[in-house]
């Protein structure tokens, strides 16, 4: 299974407000929770006989400062005085995300930066696919939302463009 079907499935429950979704196909089993709940996918072994062994489960749960992000945009309160103008790229998969294309290059974007819709502006790796993050809007970077290296959520800010 590709990492774009993954996310046109992501999409899909978050359109029908699907809080979980499964999905067998012969050695692949797929299961997707949205919320706080941990996403479980498991994959048997490949055809070749030079394969991986069956995976076990693996679950990725949010860290304590995602977490923190998530109650935080729930409360109004705290919300409402912290907003500002702008547009905001998300995450459109869980995985581990990278400003740049290798540790010793520059990042593709900094604060103050301008962009065009289109534009890299970081990778999320997930199941060993680089995924480029592309910007949607046209401004300049007003504030990069997440750190190099760290677990990024579906659907959690990455960048604020103005």
């Amino acid at each position: 299974m590709k990492a774009e079907e993954i996310i046109t499935i992501m999409k899909a429950m978050e359109e029908h407000d699907l809080s979980s979704f499964e999905l067998c196909e012969g050695n692949l089993r797929l299961a997707l929770r949205r919320g706080h709940e941990p996403i479980i996918v498991q994959q048997g072994a490949a055809a070749p006989a030079a394969a991986m062994p069956a995976a076990e489960p693996v679950k990725v749960q949010a860290s304590p400062e995602a977490k923190a992000e998530t109650s935080a945009e729930k409360e109004p309160e705290e919300k409402a005085p912290e907003k500002k103008e702008g547009n905001i790229v998300k995450s459109p998969l869980v995985g581990t995300f990278y400003a740049a294309s290798s540790p010793d290059a520059e990042p593709y974007v900094k604060p103050g930066d301008k962009v065009k819709k289109g534009q890299v502006l970081g990778i999320i790796e997930a199941m060993k696919l680089m995924n480029e993050i592309e910007s949607e809007y046209e401004g300049t970077v007003e504030e990069i939302l997440v750190s190099n290296e760290e677990v990024v959520e579906y659907g959690q800010p990455l960048f604020k463009i103005v």
